[in-house]
């Protein structure tokens, strides 16, 4: 019996075997192979080989593009690798089921996903399955614009493929490699490197990686302009897409057609590719390819002025848009919690183990969390930066607009001001799960503080029928040492939570003094409604994430379910904790207290004439035209006209030749950083090593890299807050003066 068992084992591991290699050629012959090997190892019920059999064919659907019996069958793999403890088989899977999230739509969770799956073959030293894992880590990491950090996975690929001699995987990262040469401007290493990829892939008969390969000659064929020669390279990939069924690079090459003819003003050829790649991207569910295609219509419908369809196309590229904010915001948390859980386990795990594993679990952990800052930071960038046209454009058209339009504008910034707060939400949240927060005390006036959180969300109580009600005692007034804005993110996460659960009645915000004395005043705040009341049993987990009292919450109330722990959080900062009465169906009132030292300095710079501003030379660096074009038209209201620069390097280069008062330097930008420009602006002895320079930025962890905080006197948040830059302008008028 014995024997036939392990006849049986080596006939499924030669099936399994040749289904693999002839992947690259033979999908369809790969799929059969794979699933005789899975009816061979269930009727047998040799767990191991059914748990792989399964994995592997969750691997071939998922290249073919069939998403639900890829997850399903990965699933079930998974199962089994648990139950016999293979912790490298479950990573197999988890990979699979990655590679489905990640090309699909939701990054986050593949992100998640690759991590785990990396720390796995890191420990068994999986070379090859490392490589696979960083190539993918790095598409993710060219979808949300850090090209640095896309280079560095894709380096390590290389190396883990060399490792091994897995010719077929580097020759796969030399396309995405190629694609990064290309937006560099660096044509002639793209193409040396895509042409290599195409030999190589031909030369070992890899036919669904030469797809891949033509894809990329293709793009650098474009971009130099050939342009037959990069249609008949798009045309030899969908040909072999077609034939290998792989329907994501299919979408993708479709979509990459569309472009080319839109570029040569083909426009009903553009307009078939385009239809085509979207159709594509509705059946696979490539929110990807979708949101480029759809766009690409509205451009294509706008340039044949038919208005209606392209304002059609544009609605659904803008429904995209915010779908994907709205279904991976609360999955960011999630992905780092994951990510925070798995380094602890791993920490956990190696307690007991020799040294140089505990030097390796480390290493580990060090690219975790280098992955959290990363990709927290990529996020807040991508998502702030057009949240920033948005808010300053709308400051901008107010002061020139009429009675009818005021309203409009009014709206915008109200809707886009609600985004914003659901964005910072997250965000915020998130920087408070890691420390990265600290109270920024200075003088701020109360009274002042107070009536504008009150006007803040006074239209949006209006909109419910509410009363909004300000109440301050009469003792309080002047100017105190605070983190205003934690604060009124405090009061405004309880106010916002008091409307959202409130019908009818009021919203109250009072403010009492409970003790005045010349070095320190003591505050009570509390927030009253008149609304649904919470529950005595939900209580304990009001300040939990992600909670809401199921008993009243329904679609109205909606919002991100972090507001009150970033209450709690933002309390403790402050040395104090909130309190809650409550009664259903009569109200709540939410309480803290603060202890708070008079200021001694004045509550604001004193303000300088435009004249005064009209001295300063300022240096902007910043490479988004749309954040170029807002900025230099808000300073210019102040009689400020800057030199512009679009990277680090051409801001090097301004620096070097002209003296300036002040710069602000973006962060994220092309062919050098902010960060690295100034620290070699700071590290030269040219004529503005020592001038004043602003980090000028949407990253909203900028301030939390060690290496890079000493090197800027500040950092100025996008969306631009209009006060905080003119107030670092006056700062610099005043340090001249005196």
């Amino acid at each position: 019996m014995t024997n036939t068992i392990s006849s049986i084992e080596k006939k499924i591991a030669l099936l399994l075997e040749e289904a693999f290699a002839i992947r690259v050629n033979n999908l369809k012959r790969s799929v059969e192979f794979t699933k005789q090997a899975l009816e061979l190892s269930n009727e047998h019920g040799i767990k191991n080989l059914i748990a792989i059999s399964l994995a592997r064919l969750a691997f071939f659907y998922m290249i073919q593009g069939d998403y639900k019996l890829a997850i399903s069958f990965a699933n079930n793999a998974a199962e089994i690798f648990e139950v016999i403890g293979d912790e490298q088989g479950l990573a197999e899977a988890k990979y699979t089921i990655a590679s489905v999230y990640y090309k699909s739509d939701n990054l986050q969770l593949g992100l998640k996903y690759l991590l785990d799956c990396l720390v796995t073959f890191t420990k068994y030293n999986d070379y090859a399955s490392q490589a696979k894992v960083y190539k993918s880590l790095g598409v993710i990491y060219e979808y949300f614009g850090d090209m640095d950090s896309a280079k560095d996975v894709y380096q390590s690929a290389i190396e883990a493929a060399e490792k091994v001699g897995d010719t077929n995987m580097m020759t796969n990262v030399y396309n995405p490699l190629s694609g990064l040469f290309l937006n560099e401007n660096k044509i002639d290493d793209a193409m040396d490197l895509i042409q290599k990829s195409i030999d190589l892939k031909t030369e070992t008969g890899d036919i669904r990686g030469l797809a891949f390969a033509y894809y990329g000659r293709g793009k650098v064929y474009a971009k130099t302009q050939q342009y037959q020669l990069a249609e008949d390279d798009y045309k030899k990939a969908i040909e072999i897409h077609i034939e290998m069924g792989e329907k994501l690079g299919q979408g993708i090459a479709y979509q990459k057609m569309a472009v080319l003819y839109f570029l040569q003003e083909r426009f009903e050829e553009s307009k078939i590719q385009a239809s085509k790649a979207l159709e594509f991207s509705i059946i696979y569910k490539s929110r990807m390819v979708k949101t480029k295609s759809s766009f690409l219509l509205y451009e294509i419908f706008k340039k044949q002025q038919l208005t209606d369809e392209a304002l059609l196309y544009l609605e659904m590229h803008h429904a995209e848009m915010q779908e994907n904010v709205h279904n991976q915001t609360l999955q960011i948390i999630d992905s780092y919690k994951m990510i925070h859980n798995m380094a602890a386990k791993e920490l956990e795990d190696k307690m007991a183990v020799e040294k140089h594993e505990i030097i390796e679990k480390k290493n580990k952990a060090e690219f975790i969390a280098k992955a959290k800052q990363d990709f927290l930071s990529n996020m807040s960038h991508e998502i702030r930066t057009p949240l920033n046209a948005v808010t300053t454009i709308v400051a901008l058209l107010k002061e020139r607009s009429d009675a009818e339009d005021q309203q409009l504008l009014e709206s915008l910034k109200f809707s886009s001001n609600n985004l914003l707060l659901l964005i910072n939400d997250i965000l915020d949240f998130t920087k408070l799960e890691t420390d990265k927060i600290q109270l920024e005390l200075r003088p701020a006036g109360i009274r002042n503080l107070l009536v504008n959180i009150k006007n803040t969300y006074e239209s949006l109580a209006k909109e419910k029928g509410l009363q909004l009600l300000l109440e301050i005692d009469d003792k309080i007034d002047g100017a105190f040492e605070m983190d205003e804005m934690k604060l009124a993110q405090i009061l405004g996460n309880l106010i916002n939570n008091a409307i959202k659960f409130t019908e009818s009645g009021v919203v109250k915000l009072v403010v009492n003094c409970l003790e005045f004395k010349a070095d320190a005043v003591r505050l009570l705040f509390k927030v009253q409604d008149t609304g649904v009341g919470i529950p005595s049993d939900f209580l304990s987990e009001i300040f939990d994430t992600f909670t809401q009292p199921k008993s009243v919450t329904t679609r109205k109330q909606g919002g991100s379910g972090l507001g009150l722990a970033i209450v709690k959080k933002l309390a403790t900062l402050y040395s104090t904790e909130v309190t809650i009465e409550t009664k259903v169906g009569v109200g709540s009132t939410f309480a803290f207290e603060l202890l708070l030292k008079p200021a001694i300095q004045s509550i604001e710079p004193k303000q300088k004439e435009n004249e005064q501003l009209n001295e300063l030379c300022v240096l902007l660096a910043e490479d988004n035209k749309i954040n170029m074009l807002v900025a230099n038209k808000l300073l210019s209201r102040w009689g400020v006209k800057p030199d512009c620069a679009v990277n680090g390097i051409e801001a090097l280069e301004k620096a070097a030749s002209k003296k300036y008062d002040i710069i602000l330097m973006d962060i994220h930008m092309p062919e050098l950083n902010g960060y690295d420009a100034t620290k070699q602006l700071r590290e030269s002895d040219g004529i503005n090593k020592h001038t004043t320079v602003f980090a000028f930025t949407a990253d909203i962890v900028a301030n939390v890299q060690k290496e890079y905080v000493d090197y800027f006197d500040g950092f100025l948040r996008k969306p631009i807050e209009i006060d905080e830059l003119y107030r670092a302008l006056s700062s610099v008028v005043v340090v001249e003066l005196t």
